[in-house]
């Protein structure tokens, strides 16, 4: 009877020991649940106070500053002295080809006047390397005075009259073109004589024509076409000749240039 009795309690002290560490698991686990709830108590204020300072910086920056800073800065006007000092070591040489060397002579007068006079330039002639020669001085008042001599000299080289080339100096929206009968079409012998042909006309009057409709002058040196105008004009006078050197009749070029003219001069009106 005694051993039955001691059988009997063997598994329940051994139920009562399981039950006890279990016990003693899901308290330690409830500890550390808890521990790690107040550790992130302590830690989540800390955060929350650096975001709220980050924030607080973002929004004190001003951008006003910086673009004050970019904005252009305004510098006084520079005196009348610097520019002349400026002007005086300015030179320029404007060759003269071979067949203009004569014609320049004669018009040395009516060319050293104006660029003395009007622009205050001092020019020489230099025969030796067959050049003029245009300096400021001085005199000289206009910043741009230098180019626009040269451009004079420049269109008297290339054969335009003197009369035709100090119009240069006066107005401002005068330009310079030139270009070649091949730089259109390719033509040899007789067919590039007779596309010079259709450009001059007869006595000139395919010339003068252009040069009247489009308010141009144009300058015929051999293959070479110089024209001197306003920058529009140019462009009516350059399609013509175009046209003329391309093959058209001049009879269809004379009533391209009567409907452009008769429209300048509605917006002249």
């Amino acid at each position: 009877m005694v051993v039955a009795h001691v059988e009997q309690n063997t598994p329940a002290t051994k139920n009562r020991r399981s039950m006890s560490k279990k016990k003693a698991r899901t308290a330690a686990n409830t500890t550390q649940i808890d521990g790690d709830e107040e550790m992130s108590g302590v830690i989540s204020p800390l955060n929350s106070n650096n975001t709220a300072e980050d924030d607080e910086l973002m929004i004190e920056i001003d951008p006003t500053p910086a673009l004050e800073a970019s904005s252009a800065p305004s510098f006084p006007a520079l005196p009348a002295s610097v520019t002349q000092s400026a002007l005086k070591s300015e030179t320029r040489r404007i060759p003269i080809p071979p067949h203009r060397m004569t014609p320049i002579k004669k018009d040395w007068i009516n060319i050293f006047s104006p660029l003395t006079e009007v622009l205050g330039l001092q020019v020489r002639m230099n025969v030796q390397r067959r050049c003029l020669e245009i300096r400021t001085s001085k005199a000289t008042t206009e910043i741009g005075a230098l180019q626009k001599g040269a451009d004079f000299v420049k269109a008297y080289a290339l054969g335009f009259d003197v009369n035709d080339a100090i119009a240069l100096l006066r107005m401002d929206d005068l330009y310079l073109d030139s270009f070649e009968i091949k730089d259109v079409k390719t033509l040899h012998g007789d067919h590039l004589s007779r596309a010079i042909g259709r450009i001059a006309g007869q006595d000139g009057k395919t010339k003068f024509t252009i040069e009247n409709t489009s308010r141009t002058r144009i300058v015929l040196a051999d293959t070479k076409i110089h024209i001197m105008g306003s920058f529009q004009n140019i462009k009516i006078a350059r399609d013509a000749i175009v046209s003329l050197i391309l093959g058209s009749p001049p009879g269809k070029v004379y009533a391209g240039l009567r409907t452009v003219s008769s429209r300048m001069k509605q917006r002249a009106l």
